[in-house]
């Protein structure tokens, strides 16, 4: 949508218009739904929440009574969608559509939530159920997660909106949930983390990954796993002992764990320390890199090349994973 309403965009308007029950000449101000249909940076928000089934939701008042009414949204523009690869209402195709509901869910607040209250260290419940958190970096800039906050307080006639740069994900599940729920399409169309969930399986680190943490995990796709040199999933369910202990060692290569200082498990990039070396389960240290446009690059000691984030913060509910285009080999 640029400077007119597709039909698509116009019917909803006017179907919202009616539930709204506007009057004539009454100045009211427009819904959260509204805006996103007016506003050209945030098309590709209306198209998620037409096909997430939400644009009815947040185009009325909150139904909650502790809510006076409100809904406070944190609002993916264009370019955070463009970062996963969704241009357009097709390429939103791609992901389930129970899963984009419920990421959609993870953005809105119940209540006003004003920017002056976005305190660092502070958090938020979702109408997810899932919570976020805020982040200052050094340099003042602000992020509910591991998206930067580019606005604050747009006012709706039914709460606020809230800018951001990135798209919130989180999947209500642990580590290896959320990576067997992306193996088993329910994430995607398309499985991914295949090769990823064969080899913690094959090596039996499942019931490790799952529990408590915290856990900041860095994970492979599957053409990274075939990039470096383990071209099937068959070929790790046939691995052999000594191969399933080099395996091993390689996997905990990709996992930082703990709370304490020094550690660094359940980090959002912003929070991730650039340009500094870490220590993972696996004992050899991890580079990382700058931190630059929401992203940071990690490097184990035997990659020649950083891998870079496909899919950066996904929250998970004992950590943090990073979805990342290769393997970190420790030697």
């Amino acid at each position: 949508m640029k400077k007119y309403f597709p039909i698509k965009a116009g019917l909803l308007a006017l179907g919202l218009m009616a539930l709204n029950g506007c009057a004539k000449n009454k100045e009211v101000d427009p819904s959260i739904t509204n805006i996103a249909v007016t506003n050209p940076d945030f098309q590709e928000l209306e198209d998620a929440a037409i096909r997430g089934d939400v644009a009815v939701l947040l185009g009325n008042k909150n139904a909650d009574p502790t809510s006076g009414g409100n809904f406070t949204v944190f609002a993916p523009t264009n370019a955070a969608f463009s970062r996963l690869g969704l241009n357009t209402a097709q390429d939103l195709g791609a992901l389930q559509q129970s899963f984009l509901q419920n990421t959609l869910y993870y953005h809105v607040f119940s209540g006003s939530l004003a920017g002056s209250a976005l305190t660092p260290g502070s958090t938020s419940n979702s109408a997810l159920g899932v919570t976020r958190r805020i982040i200052r970096r050094a340099d003042g800039t602000l992020y509910v997660n591991g998206s930067q906050i580019v606005g604050t307080d747009v006012k709706a006639a039914n709460g606020l909106i809230h800018p951001i740069d990135k798209v919130l994900l989180a999947t209500g599940g642990n580590v290896v949930q959320s990576a067997i729920a992306l193996q088993t399409s329910k994430v995607f169309v398309k499985p991914e983390l295949t090769f990823l969930v064969a080899a913690v399986v094959k090596c039996g680190l499942d019931g490790a990954l799952s529990g408590t943490g915290p856990f900041t995990v860095f994970a492979p796709t599957d053409q990274a796993f075939i990039d470096a040199g383990i071209p099937s999933v068959t070929a790790i369910n046939s691995m052999t002992l000594p191969q399933v202990d080099g395996l091993r060692t390689i996997l905990l290569n990709h996992v930082l764990s703990g709370s304490t200082a020094g550690t660094f498990g359940n980090k959002f990039t912003p929070e991730l320390p650039e340009n500094t070396a870490v220590l993972p389960l696996g004992t050899v240290p991890l580079q990382l890199g700058a931190f630059k446009s929401g992203v940071i690059t990690v490097k184990g000691a035997g990659n020649t090349v950083p891998a870079n984030m496909v899919i950066p913060d996904v929250q998970c509910t004992n950590g943090v994973v990073h979805v990342i285009d290769r393997v970190l080999l420790p030697f």
